[in-house]
């Protein structure tokens, strides 16, 4: 599926397949290059959903199937790959903590550095703090006050997209380092929670979204 992160997977599906091996071709960073649909609906076949956790009315996307296949794994990394091998990333920031399991390989792949976003009291060092809401209740995250240098190019990688609230926690934090925000890159979003809307101008890129 040639589908850039504005489309919908299902859309894709409805259309019978109607948009695999077809370029997304907007020209502007966001578009997805070479994702078969057929490997796509593979990705999405090894996403758990779970209802009422970890509260009741809660849908959980559970992306622990999709870990533990080599190829799944493999396949849900080489998204982020595509994507951004030609963004000059210098540094990949990844959000505590299911965010790490494809920000720190994608880092690798990219020749960039890798940076951790982390929950409250687990960074040593000196570090900034940002809170944030999401869907079920409230937080906090901290980075390292010299993790990021004054005007690299950063990226944000999680697992989810939901309200949006950790991402734009994590973009404040890198906006008081003086990092130049590439965007925003998931592996799902949650499409009716809006999280979108909160990130700003900022390009946001969402592999599968429900």
């Amino acid at each position: 599926m040639a589908c850039n992160e504005g489309n919908n997977l299902r859309r894709c599906r409805s259309q019978g397949g109607g948009c695999a091996n077809r370029r997304a071709s907007r020209g502007r960073p966001g578009n997805l290059a070479a994702l078969t649909l057929e490997a796509a609906l593979d990705i999405e076949s090894l996403i758990r959903p779970i209802p009422d956790f970890p509260i009741p009315g809660i849908l959980f996307r559970d992306i622990t199937p999709l870990l533990k296949d080599k190829d799944g794994f493999a396949a849900a990394v080489d998204l982020f790959v595509r994507r951004y091998q030609d963004e000059k990333i210098d540094v990949v920031v990844g959000v505590e903590a299911r965010g790490y399991m494809f920000a720190a390989p994608l880092a690798y792949a990219l020749g960039a550095g890798f940076v951790p976003v982390r929950k409250p009291g687990k960074l040593p060092g000196t570090k900034f703090i940002e809170s944030y809401a999401l869907e079920y209740g409230t937080n906090s995250l901290e980075i390292h006050d010299d993790a990021v240098g004054h005007g690299q190019r950063v990226l944000v990688v999680d697992d989810l997209l939901a309200t949006g609230g950790t991402a734009a926690a994590t973009g404040r934090l890198l906006s008081k380092l003086g990092a130049v925000l590439v965007g925003y890159a998931f592996l799902i979003e949650l499409s009716a929670l809006g999280g979108r809307a909160t990130l700003g101008e900022h390009d946001v890129t969402a592999f599968l979204r429900y």
